[in-house]
């Protein structure tokens, strides 16, 4: 189910609404002009067992879980070091989520 939901869109983060941590990882992407795909896993029916198989799949923490072009990229600490070193926003053009 994961595998389908994150190869549908250039940009995917599952998320929890009430995660600070989320929260900012959502409006760094919102401030490059970015819309991600944001799964509010506390509430969607399934989100348990989504939050589960992110797990299974290396998600550690499993929120937030960031995919860029259906591949998982990390969490908070992965994106913001990917960011300090310049390399996210081109992540984000190849993938189509970002233009500019």
């Amino acid at each position: 189910m994961v595998g389908k939901m994150v190869s549908e869109k250039p940009l995917v983060i599952f998320s929890e609404s009430s995660c600070c941590i989320s929260h900012t990882i959502k409006s760094l992407f919102n401030d490059f002009g970015v819309n991600p795909t944001v799964y509010e896993l506390d509430q969607m029916p399934r989100g348990r067992d989504i939050q589960q198989a992110l797990s299974r799949l290396g998600c550690n923490p499993s929120i937030p879980a960031v995919f860029i072009g259906g591949e998982f990229v990390g969490g908070a600490n992965e994106i913001m070091s990917l960011h300090l070193k310049r390399s996210l926003k081109p992540m984000l053009k190849k993938a189509g989520a970002m233009w500019v």
